[in-house]
């Protein structure tokens, strides 16, 4: 098996906001630690190594590795993953769904494109948070005329394993639903 990956590696992660060096392969993946310190594992085809730039360079000729890179960062003001710690609850992944905060622009979209980018934003970020084994994960919809929240409820309706409700109402008001996630431990 050709590795494309060694340990030491500076990489990240296509379609995400997640960056890391890699610590070695697992099961067939490479794992990788983040910045914010979290061992993950993903596919080689799901990582760009980012420390080679004289490679990289020859791909963008016209721009600087440094230009590109700073385009795939996502803006602090727009970012739509938010880590939150309470007491006795460790990590919870929280996902913003208003359509401002996950596209630059909605001019010209229609209600149907808004909620299909919607719905698929969810169901990436659910499967990321299953995949990593994350125990719950909110997803922030808003209240609206509750189209959002009737294709979330659908949606997480399909899974197995995994256990919904409205979220507390004193911190994120009417418009969120907390996904609970268990953990089989065979897995």
């Amino acid at each position: 098996m050709m590795m494309k990956f060694k340990a030491g590696d500076t990489v990240t992660v296509l379609d995400d906001s997640f960056s890391g060096k890699v610590k070695g392969y697992k099961n067939g993946k490479v794992l990788i630690e983040t910045t914010e310190g979290f061992d993950l594992t993903f596919e080689e085809n799901e990582l760009v190594a980012i420390a080679n730039t004289k490679e990289m360079g020859s791909f963008f000729a016209n721009q600087s590795v440094h230009s590109v890179l700073r385009e795939k960062e996502v803006p602090k003001k727009r970012s739509f993953v938010k880590e939150k710690k309470e007491k006795g609850e460790g990590f919870v992944l929280e996902i913003d769904l208003h359509i401002e905060k996950l596209v630059p622009n909605k001019r010209g979209m229609s209600n149907y494109d808004i909620l299909t980018i919607q719905a698929d934003t969810a169901k990436r970020q659910l499967e990321f948070a299953i995949k990593n084994r994350m125990p719950k994960v909110v997803f922030i919809h808003g209240v609206g005329e509750g189209v959002l929240k009737a294709e979330l409820d659908f949606m997480l309706g399909r899974y197995e394993g995994i256990t919904f409700r409205d979220a507390d109402y004193q911190k994120y008001g009417l418009g969120a639903t907390e996904v609970y996630i268990k953990q089989n431990p065979n897995r």
